[in-house]
């Protein structure tokens, strides 16, 4: 469960980073990028571990609130999920189309960016 919800997290995090304060972003960098314990942050910092904690939890919920509205990882797990399907049936069924190949690499590179 802790995994699903940080994979969740720092997914949402890439998304949305650009969205963020300056001390919600290194917050949580620190904490899910970079593995860094609330007393770290709270020491590299110079404020209380509730501070780090309480500002970490309320920016999870911003990152969830912005999901909710704009869907952006969802929409970006659909289109990969597809992608990948495509890429399966291509492989399967049409592996010496060179050009229809070229073109599913093309759609998951430019996915990808």
């Amino acid at each position: 469960m802790e995994i699903e919800k940080n994979y969740r997290i720092n997914s949402l995090f890439a998304f949305y980073q650009p969205l963020l304060t300056k001390k919600q972003d290194d917050y949580m960098q620190l904490y899910y990028g970079d593995d860094f314990s609330l007393g770290e942050i709270a020491e590299n910092f110079q404020v209380s571990r509730q501070a780090v904690y309480d500002n970490i939890r309320r920016t999870e919920k911003i990152l969830e609130n912005y999901e909710q509205k704009l869907h952006l990882f969802a929409e970006f797990t659909t289109r990969n999920q597809l992608a990948d399907k495509i890429q399966a049936y291509v492989a399967k069924n049409y592996p010496n189309d060179n050009q229809l190949n070229q073109l599913v690499s093309q759609l998951e590179s430019a996915e990808e960016e």
